[in-house]
């Protein structure tokens, strides 16, 4: 094999494991990181206010999956931005709201006020209580081993919106 071929060879073997091992991007793009994501995801559209993110839940007919995080768990936030599907499902069919200051709306928070906590919306404004994470003493909590259990319930959301 001549010298040329061989690194013809080497270039098609790089770019086809570079493929293999890329990140999400979305549909439309690679997009700039925005500060409202803190990291949890940089190239998704966040919310910047509940109420902005209610009336894109309603308009959009897309679920809205708020964040209680903060920056209390850098493993549950590596774990939910380095997630793949996650990522791609929250892109295409949900609205975003990382959530730094606690609301006063009571409905999002129907067994109290913790952090880390994740609570799911309809577009018809109704607060998916019956979501739940794997935990029964908070029932909106999840860790990151906990990422299949919360890839299931934003299908859940979905799903149930959708209608499928």
């Amino acid at each position: 094999m001549t010298r040329a071929a061989a690194s013809l060879v080497l270039v098609l073997v790089l770019v086809a494991l570079s493929s293999t091992f890329t990140k999400y991007v979305p549909k439309s793009g690679q997009r700039i990181p925005q500060s409202l994501s803190r990291g949890w995801g940089d190239q998704l559209n966040w919310a910047q206010m509940y109420e902005e993110a209610l009336s894109l839940s309603r308009s959009t007919n897309k679920p809205l999956m708020v964040l209680f995080l903060e920056d209390c768990s850098q493993l549950l936030k590596r774990a939910l931005a380095h997630d793949d599907e996650i990522q791609r499902i929250l892109d295409e069919d949900f609205v975003v709201l990382n959530m730094i200051v606690e609301t006063e709306d009571q409905n999002l928070s129907p067994d109290g006020k913790y952090v880390p906590r994740i609570v799911f919306v309809d577009p018809s404004m109704r607060v998916r209580d019956d979501i739940v994470g794997p935990y029964s003493n908070r029932l909106y909590t999840y860790e990151p081993k906990d990422m299949k259990h919360l890839l299931e319930n934003m299908k859940k959301a979905k799903k149930t919106e959708n209608g499928e």
